[in-house]
């Protein structure tokens, strides 16, 4: 049976979301099992296009025998690849996978547009392509961090390194409605990320930022430091994307860091090594919700679409989560609520 090209002048009956079959380190292969995974998993409750060199993608659909499943296909000739300049790669590969995918879902061809590429060029074409919703100042990006209960949200997690006071604001803001529907919390708590939890301390951004909080609506608690994260002392954590990467990168080192030093200690012996093979079940199950690939990818908040940012190294199940992340965030119309919040408070 052959996977049908994408056909858009009908209107889709279910949910479309288009992947970006060519974006991430293991592409195309990891992209086609993944989106397999995620219909299965989704018991085919939406379609999905893959978007990319169609020669190369309908060869993984026939080598993992889904021609049946709910696919398209839409051809893309270009390819950003991890080394692009990400604004420059939009302007010179017009064709590439990730231009095309996020061009269908402006165009309403498809609901939510899914990448494990350049975080860079993800991230300027969700805004370039998509726009940004209005009195929304800058997009953000967020992680969510495995903490003591539950987890936290923070961000901005690498967008925006030099921020003002209004786009921390807006962060918070953004992140508040998110964790309060994803997460299924009626009123999160938003704390700014600091040196100090005195209301003096900060940046003069943060500081004025906390008076832009403590006189909002919503669920302000102040300053946290960093230990603070982990012990679940807020839902959601603002803070600048320098500061928010830097904290990314280390929690993603801790698992490898471990592992690393669990090794070193098992080669002294063979007391050691048994010990280690006692504590390796608990300590893996530990730390799984450390793993990327269980949250799948982040969405970019602010921008006028659904646009699902994946790690590059992406594994089938990170593939698999991002697709599901994509679909529930376009039905539970996140961007929409935000939208709604940010015109309230500025009219």
């Amino acid at each position: 049976m052959q996977v049908p090209e994408a056909n858009f002048m009908e209107s889709p009956k279910k949910l479309r979301i288009a992947l970006d079959a060519m974006g991430g380190d293991y592409a195309p292969e990891h992209e086609v099992a993944g989106a397999i995974e995620a219909l299965r998993a989704s018991h085919e409750q939406f379609e999905i296009v893959l978007v990319g060199d169609e020669q190369a993608i309908r060869h993984q659909l026939t080598l993992q025998k889904a021609e049946h499943l709910s696919f398209t296909v839409a051809h893309a000739s270009q390819v950003i690849t991890m080394s692009d300049s990400p604004t420059a790669a939009l302007k010179q590969k017009k064709d590439s996978s990730l231009a095309v995918g996020m061009r269908l879902h402006k165009e309403g061809n498809v609901d939510a547009c899914v990448s494990a590429g350049n975080t860079g060029a993800v991230l300027s074409a969700a805004t370039l392509i998509l726009g940004r919703i209005k009195n929304v100042s800058r997009p953000t990006i967020g992680t969510f961090i495995p903490a003591e209960y539950g987890s936290c949200l923070l961000l901005d997690a690498g967008a925006n390194v030099d921020c003002r006071a209004q786009h921390l604001y807006e962060f918070a803001v953004m992140g508040s409605i998110y964790v309060q529907l994803l997460k299924k919390k009626e009123r999160p708590s938003i704390a700014l990320l600091n040196v100090g939890e005195e209301k003096s301390k900060g940046t003069e951004a943060v500081l004025e930022a906390y008076n832009l909080l403590a006189a909002s609506k919503y669920n302000f608690m102040g300053n946290v430091e960093g230990n603070d994260i982990l012990k679940s002392k807020a839902d959601v954590v603002v803070c600048d994307g320098f500061v928010g990467n830097i904290i990314l990168k280390f929690g993603e080192s801790v698992p490898l860091f471990l592992k690393s030093r669990l090794k070193k200690f098992s080669e002294r012996g063979v007391l050691n090594k048994l010990a280690v093979g006692m504590a390796l079940w608990p300590l893996k199950v530990s730390l799984q919700d450390m793993d990327p690939n269980e949250e799948g990818g982040v969405p970019v908040l602010g921008v006028n679409g659904v646009a699902i940012i994946g790690h590059g190294s992406s594994t089938i199940k990170g593939i698999k989560n991002m697709i599901l992340r994509a679909a529930e965030v376009a039905q539970g119309q996140v961007n929409r609520q935000i939208e709604t919040a940010l015109a309230r408070e500025g009219s």
